[in-house]
């Protein structure tokens, strides 16, 4: 059985800083390309940051670069996303996914967890 599970999230204060796991289990780690995905209120799934599946190459959204940094332990079958810099707009569930294709489209993407939130007060 495939399963993702994040964790991590919490409230923090702006400027702040947070990490998040993502536990895998069953065949959706290794050899898979793994992402974060984030949803904040009434706004669209969007693509923060993946990983290639050795680890070695990352890609991050725009807003988010710079401040986070996305990592994986395939030894542990965990994926991580350590935040800092955190702004109120940062706010939302954070979902980590795991694909077979390298990409940022949420559709791209097998498995999903159930996501944790991030909430930045201001």
């Amino acid at each position: 059985q495939v399963q993702l599970v994040e964790s991590g999230g919490g409230l923090v204060q702006a400027g702040g800083s947070l990490k998040l796991s993502c536990a895998a289990s069953g065949r959706a780690f290794v050899g898979y390309r793994m992402a974060w995905f984030r949803q904040g209120p009434g706004k669209e799934r969007e693509f923060v940051a993946r990983i290639s599946y050795t680890g070695v190459s990352t890609w991050y959204a725009d807003s988010v670069k710079d401040r986070f940094t996305i990592s994986r332990d395939n030894a542990k079958s965990t994926l991580y996303l350590q935040m800092s810099g955190l702004k109120p707009e940062d706010t939302a569930v954070y979902y980590c996914a795991s694909g077979l294709r390298p990409a940022t489209e949420v559709a791209a993407y097998d498995y999903w967890g159930q996501g944790t939130q991030v909430t930045v007060s201001s």
